[in-house]
């Protein structure tokens, strides 16, 4: 099982652990890139998608609320890991 898959199943699984570093790995993995920073929001866009994901770093974690977003858009655009 890859490590970005395992991540996956961890965003998936409810844990409100998640490092930042993780999750940006995890959000590019499904093909999105940082298109800008604005303070601590970092913006990321995906070529087929209109909406944005926003992610904040909140001493080295990621915000629960804004990682169930990005689920809620992998799951309505049927989004894949890049990797499979």
């Amino acid at each position: 099982m890859s490590k970005k898959r395992k991540l996956l199943e961890k965003v998936l699984s409810g844990s409100k652990n998640i490092h930042f570093n993780e999750i940006v790995a995890l959000v590019e993995a499904f093909g999105f890139t940082l298109s800008r920073v604005n303070g601590s929001h970092h913006i990321f866009t995906h070529p087929d998608i209109p909406e944005l994901v926003n992610l904040q770093n909140r001493n080295g974690k990621s915000v629960p609320y804004q990682v169930r977003q990005l689920m809620i858009l992998v799951e309505e655009y049927a989004l894949t890991l890049e990797d499979e």
